[in-house]
């Protein structure tokens, strides 16, 4: 019976950018320490994150204002997380993708796992080329990407329809997300989930190749 190892990209294939603060203030040209919001790295400094996880206000909400506070501090005039993303992340992605997530994609690939990402915003916050500078997202059977379909985690529906493209059972597919309302919907239609620790990366991929019955360490 084939599994199927399915992603949330953000925070869970990348690096956050609250964690790469230090590229993004020198891509822009700005002053070391400038960016100080860090969100899941420090929720009590971060207001408007806390909001966030309130359900206040939405992930998109989020980095939009994050994206006018630092196109005025740029002196840009993005008026998209995109643009933002790219600039801050430039030319070469590879450098914020996380290693652990390449291992954990290597080890699942050889061992006949079905490869997924579930995203809410791929192409809309990193651009449409960005997929095309990571060579490992080839190797996925599915991409969905509500940029395009509009259906936005944690609907049932953007599960429902990652899995049918799998042709692979809710009950033999491991969701990876750093979300809880996002694990919750995905328990909601019968996945097995890991709900990821950003700042724990390599528990949060041993514990879903433990669920794939894939065994050893993460590099």
């Amino acid at each position: 019976m084939r599994k199927a190892l399915v992603l949330d990209f953000g925070g869970v294939v990348t690096r956050t950018l609250f964690e790469t603060h230090a590229l993004t203030e020198k891509a822009l040209g700005l002053a070391a320490g400038t960016l100080t919001w860090r969100g899941p790295f420090d929720p009590d400094g971060d207001p408007l994150w806390q909001s966030m996880q309130a359900d206040e206000i939405t992930e998109r909400q989020y980095w939009q204002q994050r994206t006018r506070e630092v196109a005025e501090l740029a002196g840009k005039d993005w008026t998209e997380m995109a643009q933002f993303v790219i600039a801050a992340r430039g030319a070469d992605p590879m450098p914020v993708i996380r290693p652990e997530a390449i291992s954990a994609i290597d080890r699942a690939r050889d061992a006949g796992v079905a490869l997924a990402i579930l995203s809410n915003e791929l192409d809309l916050f990193y651009g449409a080329e960005f997929r095309n500078k990571l060579p490992f997202l080839r190797t996925f059977d599915v991409i969905h990407d509500a940029t395009y379909t509009h259906i936005l985690k944690p609907d049932r529906r953007a599960y429902e329809a990652c899995i049918d493209a799998l042709n692979i059972a809710a009950a033999d597919c491991v969701f990876v997300d750093d979300q809880a309302r996002n694990i919750a919907g995905a328990k909601a239609v019968g996945m097995q989930t890991v709900h990821f620790d950003v700042s724990k990366p390599a528990a949060g991929y041993a514990q879903a190749l433990g669920l794939l019955e894939i065994t050893g360490e993460i590099a």
